[in-house]
């Protein structure tokens, strides 16, 4: 097989990631003996949580905070915690350190303003996100609960039709840092246009009431990361996307590769990758999502030259 391998310079840890993970191994680095706890997984990714796990980061749930002996330090991921995580910490007398994304930082501050803004009209803020995913309930945390969470089209017409989402006064809109422009466009639309209807005016008319702000919430760096991974896609004959299965940003930005090029193959590490998805002179393009390390998209593409 004389395929050529090219790996998307622009794939890989995002500056939260790095930045979260580097913290963790100065720490780890420099322990004298002291256990580094990390609540939750510091990155979606088998491959590379293994491998800070060797070098001591023990991962943990919420509910184990409360068993951890006094002075523990824990390590807070990039995702952010709701504000009650950070009571509780100190209610259990543990060391935190603290690698919120700043991203994540500034739109947790943005949604806790809207919160208490659309509390005095009895207005609804809305947070474009995957249910339950761990930067999206430090969201919820900020607006302590008052807030719906939508994680696509069929959720916001059910959200409607069940009156979950009240659109008769004042809405705010906020995304996930990590979702896909596109759908926080559609999003963003479909409840534009509901709520003129609803006030009987038209779009233009009810762009001049105020009554709907939409934030631009999604991280630059995924924004940017789409356009270019669409290129990527198809300038490639087979993409192998990699990633961890439970990467929320992996499904949506291999989806995207796989809208573009249907020979696109989604692997968790090199050793998911099969000779039979390559043909003679194939220009194959390893990629990954913003939790993939650059070693292991290293690897696949070693992986992939192996076969010739």
């Amino acid at each position: 097989m004389a395929c050529t391998v090219e790996i998307d310079s622009h794939s890989g840890f995002c500056g939260g990631v790095i930045r979260a993970i580097s913290k963790a191994e100065e720490i780890l680095d420099n322990a004298d003996g002291r256990k580094l706890y990390s609540l939750g997984a510091i990155v979606h990714n088998d491959a590379e949580l293994l491998r800070l796990e060797s070098k001591g980061l023990q991962a943990v749930t919420r509910e184990d905070l409360k068993s951890l002996p006094q002075g523990s330090r824990v390590l807070f991921r990039a995702h952010g915690e709701p504000p009650s995580t950070y009571t509780e910490a100190v209610q259990c007398g543990l060391e935190v350190t603290d690698c919120t994304c700043p991203v994540v930082l500034k739109l947790q501050q943005s949604i806790r303003e809207a919160a208490a803004r659309v509390k005095a009209n009895g207005g609804q803020v809305i947070i474009f996100g995957k249910v339950g995913h761990a930067e999206v309930l430090g969201l919820l945390g900020q607006a302590e609960g008052n807030a719906v969470v939508i994680d696509g089209m069929a959720a916001l017409r059910n959200a409607l039709e069940d009156g979950t989402l009240n659109l008769g006064g004042h809405v705010e809109v906020f995304s996930q840092t990590t979702k896909s422009p596109a759908e926080y466009s559609e999003i963003c639309s479909a409840i534009e246009e509901r709520m003129s209807m609803e006030h009987e005016l038209s779009i233009v008319q009810f762009r001049g009431t105020g009554l709907l702000k939409i934030h631009d919430t999604i991280c630059s760096q995924v924004a940017a990361r789409h356009s270019r991974l669409s290129d990527f896609a198809l300038n490639h004959d087979i993409v192998i996307f990699v990633s961890g299965r439970d990467s929320s940003n992996g499904k949506v930005l291999c989806e995207l590769c796989k809208s573009l090029n249907i020979r696109t193959y989604h692997v968790s590490n090199e050793d998911d990758v099969r000779p039979e998805w390559f043909r003679k002179d194939d220009r194959a393009g390893v990629c990954g999502a913003t939790s993939t390390p650059q070693w292991q998209l290293e690897a696949v593409a070693e992986r992939i030259k192996s076969f010739e």
